[in-house]
C-alpha cells in the first residue's frame, strides 16, 4: 500500500537552523538495484545539511524549505503523540528525481508524493512543488509545500496509531477508505498547521499562507483531476476526495 498525497510570504525564524531532521533524515533511495532512467538521481542528505544552514536558505530553496518543514512537523508530533499514549518514531525523507525503490515497490515522479508504511519513509520528488501550479493549477508558495509534506507525515502518524490498518470496507468511491484514509491525513496536516508556530519554525502564519494550503488541497481534488484529464467525474473512482472535502479537512 503506498498513500499519496498530494503565499502570502511564509516567514521562517532564526538566524541559524541546524537541518539535521529530528531522528529521522534525509537518505538515499535503492534507484542503485533498479532499472531506472539515466535521470534517476537523489539529493545527498550531506549535500542538503551543508548547503541549508539559515532560514534565508530556506526562504529561497525547496530543498532547505522542506527540511525545515519536515523538522518542525516531527518535532510536532514527537511532542503531541505521547501525550496521547503513542510513542512517535521519526520517518526519513527521502528526496528523488525520475524513479524510486521504496518498501513498497518501484515508483516513479508520476505518483506524485506518497508514504510507505513498509519502510515508514516520506519519498517526495521536489519537482512535483513545481507541478502544484503548471500541472493541478494551484497558486502555491511556501504554505501550500508545507500542507504536501505534512499530509504526508499525517499518513506516519496514521500508520503509528493504527488507522491505516484495513477495516473491510471498499477502497475506492467517495464514501471508501481510501477517501476517508486521505481526509484524515489532510486534517492531520491541518491540525500541525495550527501549531506551526510552537514549533518556532515559523514566525508568522497569515490568512494568505492558509488560503494557499487549502488551494492545493482543492487543486489535487479527485473531482478536478478527473475533469482536467478526463473530461468528466466519476465518483465511484475517487481516492483522495473531492476538492471541497479536502478544504473541509
Amino acid at each position: 500500500m503506498v498513500v499519496g498525497g498530494g503565499g502570502g510570504g511564509l516567514l521562517l525564524v532564526v538566524l541559524y537552523i541546524a537541518f539535521q531532521l529530528l531522528g529521522g533524515g534525509v537518505t538515499t533511495d535503492q534507484t542503485s538495484t533498479v532499472p531506472a532512467p539515466s535521470s534517476a538521481a537523489e539529493t545527498g542528505a550531506s549535500a542538503v545539511a551543508q548547503s541549508c544552514r539559515t532560514g534565508a536558505d530556506a526562504n529561497a530553496r525547496t530543498d532547505c524549505r522542506i527540511v525545515g518543514i519536515v523538522n518542525s512537523v516531527q518535532q510536532y508530533w514527537s511532542s503531541e503523540l505521547p501525550r496521547r499514549g503513542v510513542r512517535y518514531s521519526e520517518a526519513d525523507t527521502v528526496f528523488y528525481t525520475g524513479m524510486t525503490r521504496a518498501g513498497c515497490g518501484v515508483a516513479d515522479s508520476a505518483a506524485g508524493p506518497f508514504y510507505c508504511p513498509v519502510d515508514m519513509r516520506v519519498y517526495l520528488d521536489l519537482s512535483f512543488f513545481d507541478e502544484l501550479s503548471s500541472r493541478f493549477g494551484a497558486r502555491g508558495g511556501p504554505f501550500a509545500q508545507a500542507y504536501v509534506v505534512a499530509h504526508e507525515y499525517g499518513h506516519h502518524v496514521q500508520n503509528l496509531i493504527g488507522a491505516l490498518a484495513d477495516d473491510g470496507a471498499p477502497s475506492r468511491g467517495a464514501q471508501g477508505s481510501s477517501v476517508r484514509t486521505e481526509l484524515q491525513a489532510d486534517c492531520l496536516a491541518g491540525i500541525w498547521g495550527r501549531h506551526a508556530l510552537e514549533t518556532g519554525y515559523i514566525s508568522e502564519l497569515t490568512d494568505a499562507d492558509i488560503a494557499d494550503g487549502l488551494d492545493a488541497a482543492a487543486a489535487v481534488g479527485d473531482d478536478r483531476i478527473q475533469k482536467q484529464t478526463q473530461g468528466r467525474v466519476t465518483p465511484e473512482s475517487w481516492t483522495h476526495g473531492s476538492a471541497q472535502q479536502r478544504q473541509l479537512q
